[in-house]
């Protein structure tokens, strides 16, 4: 069972991984301007910076409380400010926010999680990479 938390990390890091490259690109930036993000061209290169290295982390479970802290930094603002779905008109557009909302309300909750209890027992923080 001390692999189910090493997989768990490593599907709830994909995420942070797969995403935070995209924050380096123009229609990513553009979009976060859109919805009022100040000096989006520095702050969402700066989040996908954030979202890698905590995701990495987390991943590989080093120093995972600390990539677990970092991410929470990242998702509290992106979750009320990108995806306000209290503030949506369109009834489409209002579902599609919901969605990511709840989806990054679950995400905080497992960082805060992680940011607790760390990475578990086979991770680089506690020097057990594949011992049987």
């Amino acid at each position: 069972m001390k692999y189910a938390l090493l997989i768990g990390r490593i599907l709830f890091a994909l995420i942070f991984l797969m995403s935070g490259p995209g924050h380096f690109s123009a229609a990513t930036i553009g979009f976060a301007a859109s919805k009022g993000v100040p000096m989006a061209s520095v702050l969402v290169p700066l989040s996908g910076v954030i979202e890698i290295i905590g995701g990495l982390s987390i991943l590989l479970g080093y120093k995972t409380k600390w990539g677990a802290l970092l991410l929470i930094v990242f998702l509290i603002p992106v979750t009320f400010t990108l995806h306000a779905f209290w503030n949506v008109a369109d009834p489409m557009m209002k579902q599609m926010d919901m969605a990511a909302f709840m989806k990054n309300i679950s995400m905080l909750g497992a960082a805060l999680m992680i940011s607790y209890f760390g990475a578990g027992p086979v991770s680089i923080d506690n020097k057990q990479l594949v011992k049987a």
